[in-house]
């Protein structure tokens, strides 16, 4: 899906060093540039890196920062490793990008015909927001718990999965306790 750029939205630019964290890259971003995203949570933007276009979601850090994902197909678009600098320009966007569906989430909501509608009516970002809160766990039964009870307030009408910290809600595999691994 190509990102549509707010066009009221001034650009936010800057540079950072790529950072590793276990098996991760990541691409922090400087204070002065997180601060001008829109929420202290997930920011959908349309980023360029290093001159490179890419629709993405910025994650929150815990600690009123944000950092890039960098995936394979990024790093190798890129040509860029651990320690190295990358140029980017981050333009908050009008609509966000779907986001992948984790497997146990998926068939949860296949075999539940009841909530399929809800799912299809909500939008990209509260979708993210489901993602995102069922994997925020790294213990397997909370998360089978979350599965459920997504589908519980689905079919209740819930179109949001609750009122957690957004921006205490990052990726539990390169975070300990809503704060990224390395922030103080």
């Amino acid at each position: 899906m190509a990102g549509t750029p707010d066009e009221t939205a001034e650009p936010i630019e800057g540079t950072g060093r790529i950072r590793a964290i276990g098996e991760r890259l990541i691409l922090p971003l400087p204070a002065e540039a997180s601060a001008r995203l829109r929420t202290r949570g997930q920011n959908a933007v349309t980023a360029v890196l290093d001159g490179h276009p890419f629709d993405l979601v910025v994650e929150p850090d815990g600690a009123k920062g944000h950092w890039i994902s960098l995936d394979e197909e990024m790093l190798e678009v890129l040509g860029r490793g651990d320690g190295e600098e990358v140029s980017f320009a981050l333009t908050p966007s009008a609509a966000w990008p779907e986001p992948s569906v984790p497997e146990d989430l998926g068939e949860a909501l296949a075999g539940a015909d009841d909530v399929g509608g809800v799912w299809e009516d909500i939008t990209p970002m509260a979708r993210w927001e489901w993602v995102r809160w069922v994997g925020a766990t790294k213990n397997p039964d909370t998360r089978a718990r979350r599965v459920e009870v997504s589908l519980d307030k689905m079919r209740n009408g819930k179109r949001r999965p609750c009122c957690f910290d957004l921006a205490s809600c990052t990726d539990p595999e390169v975070s300990k306790s809503g704060k990224l691994l390395g922030i103080e």
